[in-house]
């Protein structure tokens, strides 16, 4: 059998290169053999880091017996949802039409021209809580392939047609009447005892919460911000926050925030700095700014790559079980402390006899500041060097995703700054040049992931696009070097030449309708071309380009990308009005076009301009662009700009307008 996989440069497939399933890679070969052998295609989406892709691995991929059966009767197809968003966001959305809900792994039976048939995620091995075996239902497909082929002909026609009607349309703009709307729908779903929205499983609403933060830096709405100031304090006190290593979990199984789902991704982390970042700047909190240190720290540690990337997650299993890395019993606490200290820190951290996790564990809580900072300090020193020394740590997803990458570059290069910690900036930088080169082609296009500094062959989907094109300019601004804003224009030159609805840049076709796909017009053809307007876990590809055009417009001052980016955002105000929950960035970056944004120039060098940088910076102002460079630095922004009395001097603009510049960082603040 040949080993197809063995070659990929995703870890999630190398996990999968030696099962007796043979596996094949997505793509036009697969479903040609499809074809060519006229069997289904067996399609198993998962990723790294997930939990149950595991288990259902072990007791389904791993065993030879159900491996022979679906080699007889199938293709089987293994893709990570990471490095393939297209192929995984149009299957998802089968899916869920099909069966009303979704996950991961999800398992998808094809036609060979890769029309869905029939969808489902976690199958056992037996049956099992009212879930059929796995292997049942390999045998019902089967028969149904073989024998009421009319069936599967119907159900997929169905399917496709259900898929092919797009969400969205033309809309109005979002106005402040309409942000205001938002900001009232997300408190009427808010938990006012215990933080977040909605009930369990909870997971961190980064966007939303950037959006009432910008919500009530334009109104001063305090119940805006005391739900920003409340979920963050639960989540950094609860279990789903690491209180010894830093950074977050991908989220709460409780609706308290107690016990996590253990893996901890790179995309939550980033989001999440830059949330804690913008509330200490909003609210001077020493609880965010802790949060915001420890996490930076974890990124730059724990996810940073030999090759200047950030890994994509770390999983959630060791030694076969979840979390055991992360949690304890009071007698592994006076084990690695001494009776006294391990008395002390299970009081300080919530653990218990009985537990709050399995096998009489518990998760670490912080949920009061500890009454002796100083021991504190060194327990938690002596917990973590423990728990490096003695446990096994969980397994890291080196794949380094574009998008993920370019979040994690724009939080750490604000972080630094504001901080005035330069090993934050340093590493944004690092990792932005690590995606302007491996991660871009000779055409200067994207590609989504590499691995050990090669790239794989993945096109970049549109998210990658608009969060490296943000990145691109946040490094700019810590930088003032020009490069990175011929980069930028780069991609969302490309953005609008591909991804644009209604425009086919191969045929030069154009429908005057707005918005974006999420796959370019000359990348490889699903069922049907997804677009995707909800921002979920990372901002959807739309509200993340719609943010990248808005700061391109601001330093270039061309009207095409603000209108590109007011034309993005008017195609998902429907669902921003009707679902803020689902809709956070597309809000965030509404409440920077009201805002204008701000155009922020810092001209000079020095601790001088440094300071003013940081003031700047550290204004609330929703989406400020703040560029800091030398004065003759060739940037539009920064024409007819120069020291005021041989001094730096900061000149804040809107839309090219500016006021009269300062040299005093407290007039910027004040």
């Amino acid at each position: 059998m040949a080993n197809r996989l063995s070659r990929a440069t995703s870890p999630y497939l190398l996990q999968h290169a030696e099962n007796p399933v043979d596996w094949h890679e997505w793509g036009d070969e697969a479903l040609a053999l499809a074809a060519e052998r006229d069997v289904p295609v067996l399609l198993s989406v998962g990723y790294a880091a997930c939990h149950w892709c595991h288990v259902m691995a072990h007791e389904s991929f791993e065993d030879e017996a159900t491996a022979d059966y679906v080699n007889a009767h199938f293709v089987p197809v293994k893709v990570d949802r990471e490095e393939r968003p297209d192929v995984d966001a149009v299957y998802m959305r089968a899916t869920t039409a099909m069966t009303g809900q979704g996950g991961w792994p999800m398992t998808v039976m094809l036609t060979p021209g890769g029309d869905p048939f029939f969808a489902g995620t976690y199958f056992p091995p037996e049956p099992r809580h009212g879930m059929p075996a796995f292997r049942q239902v390999l045998e019902a497909v089967v028969d149904v392939w073989e024998n009421r082929r009319s069936d599967v002909d119907r159900i997929s026609a169905e399917v496709v047609s259900h898929l092919g009607a797009l969400e969205a349309g033309d809309g109005p703009a979002l106005d402040a009447e309409a942000l205001d709307q938002a900001v009232r729908g997300l408190a009427a779903q808010y938990d006012a005892v215990r933080g977040g929205f909605g009930g369990a499983p909870k997971f961190p609403p980064s966007m939303c919460l950037e959006f009432l933060l910008r919500a009530a830096a334009r109104t001063g709405s305090g119940d805006a911000l005391a739900m920003v100031e409340h979920t963050c304090e639960a989540m950094a006190r609860g279990g789903m926050y690491d209180q010894l290593g830093g950074g977050f979990a991908r989220y709460s199984v409780d609706a308290d925030w107690v016990v996590p789902h253990f893996e901890k991704m790179l995309y939550d982390n980033a989001l999440l700095l830059r949330v804690y970042v913008h509330l200490w700047r909003q609210t001077g909190s020493e609880l965010a700014l802790r949060v915001v240190r420890e996490t930076a720290d974890f990124l730059v540690t724990d996810l940073a790559t030999p090759e200047g990337g950030f890994a994509s997650a770390l999983d959630a299993d060791t030694d076969g079980a979840e979390g055991t890395y992360y949690v304890w019993t009071p007698q592994q606490l006076v084990d690695a402390l001494g009776d006294d200290d391990g008395a002390w820190a299970a009081g300080t951290l919530s653990v218990t006899e009985s537990g709050t996790f399995e096998h009489g564990a518990s998760t670490l809580q912080l949920r009061e500041d500890a009454d002796d900072p100083a021991r504190w300090a060194s327990v938690r020193e002596r917990l973590a060097t423990a728990r490096r020394a003695e446990r096994t740590a969980p397994a890291r997803d080196e794949k380094v995703v574009a998008a993920w990458n370019a979040l994690a570059v724009t939080a750490l290069a604000e972080a630094g700054v504001l901080l005035d910690e330069p090993e934050y900036t340093d590493a944004a930088v690092v990792a932005a040049t690590l995606l302007a080169t491996v991660h871009t082609d000779a055409d200067g296009r994207l590609l989504r992931t590499s691995r050990d500094g090669v790239a794989s062959t993945n096109a970049g989907v549109l998210e990658d696009y608009g969060c490296v094109a943000e990145a691109y300019v946040a490094v700019l601004g810590v930088t003032g070097d020009a490069v990175w804003l011929e980069r930028a224009t780069t991609l969302l030159d490309a953005v609008l030449e591909h991804f644009a609805v209604g425009v086919d840049s191969a045929v030069g076709a154009e429908t005057g309708a707005g918005g974006f796909y999420d796959t370019a017009d000359d990348a490889q053809r699903l069922v049907v071309r997804p677009r995707d307007l909800s921002d979920n876990a990372t901002p959807s590809g739309t509200s993340s380009v719609a943010t990248a055009l808005l700061a391109a417009a601001a330093v270039t001052g061309e009207d095409r990308f603000r209108t590109a980016a007011e034309d993005a955002v008017r195609s998902a105000s429907a669902l921003a009005t009707g679902a803020p929950r689902f809709a956070g960035w597309t809000l965030s970056v509404a409440e920077a076009m009201l805002a204008g944004p701000l155009e922020i120039a810092v001209v000079g060098d020095g601790e001088d301009a440094a300071a003013l940088h940081r003031a700047a910076l550290g204004l609330a102002s929703p989406g400020a662009v703040v560029v800091a460079a030398p004065v003759g630095t060739p940037l539009p922004l920064f024409a007819y700009k120069d020291l005021v009395d041989g001094r730096a001097a900061a000149y804040v603009c809107r839309g090219f307008a500016c006021e009269r510049p300062v040299t005093d960082p407290t007039a910027l603040t004040g």
